[in-house]
């Protein structure tokens, strides 16, 4: 039984054991329980390192979608964690600290944007992936920032449509696609924080450097960019160009990847306007650590659940984006 004290906390801060192997003993559970870890590239490194795969929102979706595992750790957020409980009702979910919310998803209040869908109700609702359940559950088709251009291409024209939560991809969507979607007011407050100032002044710095950005950043800092896309797109973008240098503008735990990636290339995040930091995180997504993973996995526990009603109504849209991504080869 769990103690009070940690379902009080969200997490389970037991010390391990002195002398304890803790990743031989990750693994070593994930085979006695056949379970799989899935981390997000904005996680710590060595939570990265020891996962079985590690992939944006849209890779993860995929993923949980065809495992076989009895036990899915979900090392992000906690929305990541719900969309995997909607796609694999039937599996146990366990997110490490359930206190990794998403500020974006936080920015998109369920009740507030069902009466907004409402208020315009000749519209199709995209909703950016970064959401809670219930969100997704008064949406006709979930995006991630991998495939959010080509799902709204898919829709003709001449189609409305609402684009929430994130204002700054629905922005740079539109300036994409020619279209004029109604855009939730909301975004990320780490790729809101990007200084364009202070990357210039890292160009200037850096000459040969190219600048990689995600859409979640305003739009500002995208026209600068030399390449625009999802961490998934980036980091491949990253590998793949001929450049030596690159300005990374998001969260900085893609560069592990890179670096593993391209381990001669140099690799230099994106300072935001804070002139006492560096680099720019996700206070979330750093709350996922071995020990916690560890718990986590040792007590099976703290588990994800979605209300049935509502995980019903989520599977619609999330459905339909690996149907639409599938059939254009995404």
């Amino acid at each position: 039984m769990i103690d009070k004290k940690w379902l009080e906390l969200g997490f389970i801060d037991e010390p391990v054991p002195e002398n304890t192997d803790i990743k031989a003993e990750i693994r070593r559970m994930c085979k006695e329980k056949n379970a799989v870890i899935m981390a997000h590239y904005y996680t710590e490194g060595e939570v990265q390192d020891l996962a079985d795969f590690v992939g944006d929102s849209l890779a993860l979706a995929q993923k949980a979608a065809a495992t076989d595992a009895d036990i899915i750790v979900m090392c992000g957020v906690h929305f990541m964690g719900e969309t995997n409980k909607i796609l694999c009702p039937e599996k146990t979910v366990l997110v490490p600290d359930l206190n990794a919310s998403c500020s974006l998803a936080e920015s998109c209040p369920a009740d507030e944007f069902e009466q907004f869908v409402k208020a315009h109700p000749d519209h199709t609702v995209i909703s950016y992936v970064n959401t809670t359940a219930a969100t997704k559950a008064v949406t006709d088709v979930v995006v991630t920032s991998s495939n959010a251009k080509q799902i709204v291409d898919s829709f003709p024209k001449d189609t409305p449509m609402i684009f929430g939560p994130d204002q700054n991809l629905g922005g740079y969507i539109n300036s994409l696609t020619d279209r004029n979607m109604l855009l939730w007011n909301g975004a990320c407050h780490v790729h809101e924080k990007f200084s364009i100032e202070r990357i210039m002044q890292l160009k200037k710095e850096h000459p040969n450097a190219k600048i990689l950005a995600h859409p979640e950043c305003k739009a500002p800092v995208a026209r600068i960019a030399d390449k625009v896309g999802s961490t998934a797109a980036l980091l491949k973008f990253s590998i793949a160009d001929e450049a030596q240098e690159f300005i990374v503008a998001t969260e900085s735990g893609i560069l592990h990847e890179m670096q593993k990636g391209a381990p001669h290339k140099t690799f230099i995040p994106a300072p935001p306007d804070d002139s006492t930091c560096a680099c720019n995180e996700c206070n979330f997504m750093k709350l996922i650590n071995l020990r916690k993973l560890y718990n986590c996995l040792k007590y099976e526990w703290p588990t994800v659940e979605v209300d049935l009603e509502v995980a019903k109504k989520a599977i619609r849209p999330i459905n339909k984006m690996l149907e639409i991504s599938k059939q254009l080869g995404l």
